[in-house]
């Protein structure tokens, strides 16, 4: 089993029932939503272009899939997760928009945030003893010879490359989609999202994810509020 530290909306957020929807899967609860057909793009082609966002859920990634360290158990995890979001204080991103990033589309901040990238590399940080070394096959699978210097460092030592400065907080919508069919792809997914681009996200829960067994579709194990959010929120 792989655990993961996520920023998700809760359950019954709407962004979450309207993510889930598009990706075709809820995480919280593993249920499959038929996929519809969209101009310009098949049902069996939508498929593809979101299978790899929907095994992993809807999410934006703080600490990457890992491994327990050994002599760590689960409990352990947990105690410190319920601390974590006990302390850390909810707070919002100003406005989020749908982007593409590189080749896939995603919901990301219309500009940098600073309290957001402090939360992200707090959690890695945080929870850092609790993960096993990386593979040397998960190293190879990130192929750290593409990376940049400082991103292939952070993979050696964080177990993810994309940390602290290299950190962008994205909730990915798509995989890579055709050059021809990004503009499509862009107007569908800024009619899906209308309700939530050029508004405020709050942050304000922290989700643990679960990969029973590698490659089987992420699941939320739990999710808890931070410190100041509503407990359903």
């Amino acid at each position: 089993m792989r655990y993961a530290l996520y920023f998700a909306p809760c359950a019954d957020a709407p962004l979450s029932q309207t993510a889930a929807a598009w990706l075709g899967r809820d995480a919280f609860t593993g249920t499959a939503h038929p996929r519809m057909a969209e101009t310009d793009f098949p049902a069996e082609e939508l498929n593809a272009l979101t299978a790899d966002p929907r095994r992993y859920g809807f999410h934006a990634t703080l600490k990457a899939p890992f491994h327990l360290a050994e002599g760590v158990r689960e409990a352990d995890l947990l105690a410190e997760f319920a601390a974590f979001a006990t302390k850390t204080a909810s707070f919002e991103v100003p406005s989020v928009i749908v982007d593409q990033l590189g080749h896939f589309f995603a919901l990301v901040p219309d500009s940098l945030h600073a309290p957001l990238q402090q939360f992200a590399a707090d959690v890695v940080e945080t929870f850092e003893p609790f993960r096993a070394p990386l593979s040397e096959a998960d190293i190879a699978r990130r192929k750290p010879d593409t990376l940049p210097p400082r991103q292939r460092e952070n993979l050696l030592r964080w177990g993810y490359p994309y940390v602290f400065d290299e950190f962008r907080f994205h909730m990915t919508l798509t995989g890579p989609v055709p050059e021809p069919k990004a503009p499509a792809m862009a107007s569908i997914l800024a009619d899906r999202f209308a309700d939530f681009i050029e508004r405020p996200l709050r942050i304000d829960g922290l989700a643990l994810f679960v990969e029973p067994e590698r490659g089987a579709p992420f699941l939320v194990h739990s999710r808890l509020p931070l410190k100041g959010a509503q407990p359903n929120g």
